[in-house]
């Protein structure tokens, strides 16, 4: 009787033993493993997302440069095959748009300007344009790369806008590479940020 007692109990003994190591055989890489997140699919240790308030309060010139050269160079060498192709316009001179610091918006006293280049594409439909950014010296060169592209962009969406098509406008940056005045005070600055015309022959 006591060695029938006996084998009972061992035997239950065993059973949540065995119990017990499926468990956590099921169950490991959840928890088992200090914090277990490391196991977690898709989760790569020290990497985090980051809030738009981080990503605003981030260095805007490490923001410029982050991926733009490559796109940038692609516009550039659109432009250019423009003057590859087409034969430079010497019969016509439009002014520059000119941008207020770190802006690439066209202000009212400037979209006059940017209506007689639409005007004039409209009247000479075998003519196109490339469209060179520029800006002041102030600012790393990728960030004034960047915000050259971004202010010929600018001026060729509102001459989409306008009716001219997209095919006949190019953009460049030129960033601070290729001052109008030279100087360093806002006299100069202001003639450097802007946006100039080129026109080409079809």
């Amino acid at each position: 009787m006591k060695v029938n007692s006996i084998i009972a109990g061992c035997a239950v003994v065993l059973a949540i033993c065995a119990s017990g190591c499926r468990y956590n055989k099921a169950n490991e890489g959840a928890e088992g493993a200090g914090d277990g997140v490391s196991t977690l699919p898709g989760y790569t240790e020290g990497v985090s997302d980051v809030g738009t308030a981080e990503i605003e309060a981030q260095d805007v010139d490490s923001l410029a440069s982050a991926d733009s050269g490559s796109d940038i160079n692609q516009l550039m060498a659109a432009a250019a095959a423009f003057e590859d192709i087409y034969q430079r316009v010497t019969d016509v001179a439009f002014a520059p748009v000119y941008f207020t610091l770190d802006s690439t918006t066209i202000g009212p006293a400037e979209l006059g300007k940017v209506d007689a280049v639409a005007q004039h594409l409209a009247a000479m439909p075998t003519r196109v344009v490339v469209v060179e950014g520029h800006c002041d010296e102030r600012g790393s060169n990728e960030y004034n790369m960047s915000l050259g592209e971004s202010r010929a962009a600018t001026v060729r969406d509102y001459l989409m806008r306008s009716g001219v098509a997209p095919e006949r406008i190019q953009t460049r940056s030129y960033g601070e590479e290729r001052p109008a005045v030279d100087g360093h005070d806002e006299g100069a600055w202001s003639r450097n940020r802007r946006g100039e015309f080129v026109l080409f022959q079809m």
